[in-house]
């Protein structure tokens, strides 16, 4: 058989198939078939070699018009095969567009994020500039320059994450105390949000991680009664104009004296429930003096200057102002728990 037999016929057989082929997938095989590397029209071009040198313009043009005609064919059947195929397509995934659409959920902030937003809200409202410190910190800000000596009993009040002999994962944000000392002269009039870690038994009532917010003020001439008066105005802001608050004595390293406040149950009023275990008051943070030997180690001369700063818990307030029982909620990512806090 001749070469240009060999044309017609694989013309012939090309075209015969082409009318069964009904998607895409299959088209895409008839055309390696034929037009393909080791397709048989491929095949012709390599036969040419064999034909007299006379011949082979003129074979070699048939052969060139075939693989061309060949090619237009497959991409005209593509375009209709692709159109039957979408169309099919949408016959099969038909929507009804007179339905309602997919109700959009917007984000929402996390109820931690809400009352730290408002403690920040009030403090800077207060005249408070945000100060901010490292969670990786060293044993120095974090201890030894708080008044805690390397064998003072009161490391043992916070079981601490070492990441080595030298650095740790802050205990408080208290650690931004001494550091915005040494950075700045007085008057300084601070407040330090951020999460603090401790090495503890995961309860209802205690995490590994939390957050706090730690105040800082150092002038000439601060009072413990300059304290009071700010704690007072600030739980004020925060619960109300009528909330009465109560001071306690107590012990912290670096502050002296120290002190706990307190404010009359939200829940009962100060009749007594679960919320406050039946006490009628509800503690929110720890305060007092700044202890000189704190002062001294950010360049501070205590004979001149004095101060006082507090700590407290965001998660403790969230909890005790939300009746919350459990502060494992905060981090389970339990959509039912979250939306309740609009």
């Amino acid at each position: 058989m001749g070469l240009p037999e060999q044309i017609e016929k694989l013309r012939f057989d090309f075209l015969a198939q082409l009318q069964s082929i009904s998607n895409s997938k299959d088209l895409e095989a008839l055309k390696v078939k034929f037009l393909g590397k080791k397709g048989p029209v491929t095949g012709l071009m390599i036969e040419l070699k064999n034909c007299s040198a006379e011949d082979r313009p003129q074979l070699g043009k048939l052969v060139n018009e075939l693989k061309e005609e060949l090619s237009q064919a497959c991409d005209a059947s593509l375009i209709r095969i692709q159109a039957d195929e979408m169309k099919n397509q949408f016959s099969q995934e038909w929507i009804d567009a007179t339905l309602p659409g997919r109700k959009f959920n917007l984000g929402r902030m996390h109820p931690i994020s809400q009352m730290l937003h408002r403690v920040l809200d009030i403090l800077i409202g207060m005249g408070f500039s945000v100060r901010l410190s490292p969670d990786v910190e060293t044993d120095y800000y974090n201890f030894e320059a708080l008044n805690f000596a390397k064998d003072h009993p009161a490391r043992d009040m916070q079981d601490t994450f070492y990441l080595n002999t030298e650095y740790l994962l802050r205990t408080h944000t208290s650690n931004t105390q001494v550091r915005t000392m040494e950075q700045f002269s007085p008057p300084i009039r601070i407040i330090a949000p951020g999460r603090c870690f401790r090495n503890e038994t995961i309860s209802a009532r205690s995490h590994v991680f939390f957050h706090q917010v730690e105040g800082v003020y150092v002038d000439t001439n601060v009072s413990f009664a300059d304290l009071m008066a700010t704690l007072e105005e600030f739980a004020s802001k925060l619960l109300g104009e009528k909330v009465q608050t109560r001071f306690r004595p107590s012990y912290f390293p670096f502050v002296e004296p120290g002190l706990e406040v307190d404010v009359r149950c939200t829940s009962c009023q100060g009749e007594g429930c679960r919320i406050c275990k039946h006490t009628g008051w509800l503690e929110i943070l720890g305060a007092g003096m700044i202890h000189p030997n704190v002062l001294r180690k950010g360049n501070i001369d205590p004979e001149k200057y004095s101060g006082y700063a507090w700590g407290m818990g965001i998660e403790r307030l969230t909890m005790l102002f939300g009746d919350i029982r459990d502060i494992r909620l905060f981090t389970e990512n339990d959509l039912r728990f979250l939306e309740q806090f609009p």
